[in-house]
């Protein structure tokens, strides 16, 4: 049994478009404003809104790299590399070689950086919270779902 497609409506139209009524404008708006005031949330701890990314992902575990890192951010490895180079400076990671197989650099979070990472949750969640005022529960929760939504017609799209 196959998944039945989406019914397509007509929502914009080229002969009225406007860009700022665009869900592409809107979202890109939303995520800049919420970046930047996670940005400013992490400032007392010198991360920028880039940096703080990789160092969670590393705190979960599962043994990332630099190129699994920049695929799940959407960045190049080169970027990526010059991003753990700064966390290395910062003393937030260590980079060390594998024993298993020596190609591969084992990214691990030092005392500094698991401290660290316990903490940006609590700033994100703060900076989040405050982005949602006056939104109820149900709205919180058919906000997620519409936005799951748009991500899964990415891949029923033709």
């Amino acid at each position: 049994m196959s998944a039945e497609k989406p019914t397509v409506h007509e929502f914009y139209r080229g002969d009225n478009w406007s860009a700022e009524e665009s869900i592409g404008y809107l979202l890109r708006t939303t995520v800049s404003t919420l970046m930047r005031a996670a940005e400013t949330a992490m400032r007392p701890y010198g991360l920028t809104s880039v940096q703080w990314a990789p160092l969670m992902i590393i705190s979960r575990g599962g043994n990332p790299t630099a190129a699994s890192l920049a695929r799940d951010l959407n960045t190049d490895t080169g970027a990526m590399t010059r991003m753990l180079d700064r966390l290395e400076s910062k003393g937030l990671l260590m980079r060390s070689r594998s024993s298993t197989d020596r190609r591969v650099v084992e990214l691990t979070l030092t005392d500094q950086g698991r401290e660290l990472t316990r903490q940006i949750p609590h700033h994100l969640a703060a900076v989040y919270n405050s982005h949602l005022a006056g939104f109820s529960q149900e709205e919180f929760v058919t906000l997620k779902n519409m936005l799951r939504r748009i991500i899964a017609n990415r891949d029923t799209s033709t």
